[in-house]
């Protein structure tokens, strides 16, 4: 579909992928170092570091499990209060990068990752300091929707509308290797430690990494001075208060019940991760193998997202073809990784002896870690074919917002459920059977949505979100239709 054009605003996104462009006013680039230094790449390139030492750094600790600790219980309740709160605040950050703007409300948001990560090293140092953990982590879930917020405004505005799959890959290219490269420091500082714990230099370097990561969004250049590479201004696009946001989730929900039937999907895509690092990774291995794990895990991630995001733009079949053969793929993975998984999980419990200390020089490691692998490949093939669903079934900017909104609110909430459950202790096996469970029905509610709502070409009359004028009116297709035409 052609560009739309918001009223009363100067925003444009550029050319569109048909050749179609909305007149705008044409500014001169500036060129060498300025040109360098003002070029959406390099912006866009400084972006992804910011993520790369905040939230990549932050999914290396996860990953760890137990964030690096012997006892996983204060862990699992920040993650609670991580999620809960960032639940919650991101209905509130689109109005605050509004108020601040994209770079402050970045610069906000990487605070949080600092925060955290010091709060463990200070529970290392003094094992009391467990409520800070906690109380560290709720704030880092109001600063994590600050920053994803703004983060989404600033990669997005940049690109003109032929360079949106470019730039998204290189920024995820380069905040993916956060989790990799905090690993392998991870590894590196703990390589002769056979204990279940990592020493305070995990936590020292982590923290280091996330300090700087605070001071990158101070030398990014102001988006109001950013010339696209086809010479239009950009103009960061507003977001909608969280009155509006609320009231835009129910709509859609009305206008497109069929959207239910992801929920336990999007519930699912973060709900696996507390029995992978938790009662898995942290509860089988010492230190330094946790460590190795951890950059097994990301590593992995890397081949599962190429893996499955060549399946499905995949242009020699058919939109509908791709979609079944993803879920397939899903599908196989999930009975085949958790069948594998039971054959361990059944023969250790909380009371067992003798855990943590799986060394990766033992022979129980081998068949263990590429388990843990396939884990990582799963979780990038499960994201990812959770995003390309959401793209499947609409083209409308809007609508796919709303959509990802559910997706997010979703999955955090998910991940506070089960983060709690683990720190109530409740048995590995329980966890185990839960997540299973929710990923096998998740797929399998899904199977009917796909095959209703995915067709090989999305249709206007279903685009209700597009059709919707500023007063919530739906207008009829063929009125859509027309205005579409005269902006082509």
């Amino acid at each position: 579909m052609a560009d739309t054009l918001e009223k009363g605003s100067e925003y444009n996104s550029g050319s569109s992928d048909n050749g179609s462009q909305i007149h705008a006013a044409i500014y001169e680039r500036p060129t060498g170092l300025k040109g360098f230094y003002y070029h959406p790449v390099t912006q866009v390139v400084m972006l992804g570091f910011v993520c790369f030492m905040g939230p990549g750094l932050f999914n290396a600790l996860n990953g760890l499990g137990a964030g690096g600790q012997v006892d996983a219980t204060t862990s699992a309740n920040a993650n609670v209060a991580v999620y809960a709160t960032f639940a919650a605040g991101a209905f509130f950050a689109g109005t605050v990068n509004n108020k601040l703007g994209s770079r402050l409300t970045l610069l906000l948001g990487t605070t949080g990752y600092s925060l955290y990560i010091g709060a463990f090293l200070a529970m290392n140092i003094h094992p009391h300091a467990g409520p800070f953990v906690i109380a560290s982590g709720a704030i880092l879930g109001l600063c994590a929707g600050l920053l994803w917020t703004a983060q989404g405004s600033l990669m997005l505005s940049y690109a003109t509308e032929s360079q949106k799959g470019v730039f998204i890959g290189i920024f995820w290219g380069i905040f993916n290797l956060g989790a990799v490269v905090g690993a392998s420091v991870s590894l590196a500082e703990n390589i002769k430690n056979k204990a279940n714990s990592v020493g305070n230099g995990t936590y020292i370097g982590f923290l280091v990494l996330t300090l700087i990561g605070v001071t990158i969004p101070m030398f990014m250049a102001d988006p109001h001075k950013m010339i696209r590479t086809d010479g239009t201004k950009v103009t960061s696009p507003r977001h909608p208060s969280w009155k509006v946001e609320i009231v835009g989730l129910w709509v859609t929900l009305i206008k497109d019940p069929l959207i239910i039937l992801l929920f336990p999907m999007f519930f699912a895509s973060n709900w696996f991760y507390t029995w992978q690092f938790n009662d898995f990774n942290a509860a089988l291995f010492n230190a330094r193998t946790r460590s190795l794990d951890d950059l097994v895990y990301y590593l992995s991630q890397i081949f599962g997202s190429i893996a499955i995001g060549l399946l499905l733009d995949r242009k020699t079949l058919s939109r509908r073809t791709r979609a079944f053969s993803g879920w397939s793929i899903l599908f196989a993975m999930v009975f085949g990784v958790h069948i594998w998984a039971y054959f361990y999980q059944k023969h250790y419990t909380r009371a067992s002896p003798n855990l943590g200390t799986i060394d990766f020089t033992d022979s129980a490691y081998g068949g263990r870690v590429v388990l843990y692998a396939l884990f990582g490949i799963l979780d990038a093939m499960w994201q990812t074919t959770s995003y390309w669903l959401m793209g499947a079934m609409s083209n409308d900017p809007a609508k796919l917002a709303f959509l990802t909104g559910f997706y997010k609110s979703l999955q955090s909430a998910g991940a506070a459920v089960i983060w709690r459950v683990d720190a109530l202790k409740n048995p590995f096996m329980n966890i185990f059977i839960s997540t299973w469970t929710l990923l096998a029905v998740g797929l399998l509610l899904a199977l009917p949505m796909i095959y209703i709502r995915v067709k090989d070409h999305t249709d206007l009359v279903e685009e209700t979100m597009w059709r919707m004028d500023d007063s919530g009116h739906i207008r009829d297709v063929d009125v859509v239709a027309a205005e579409t035409k005269t902006t082509s």
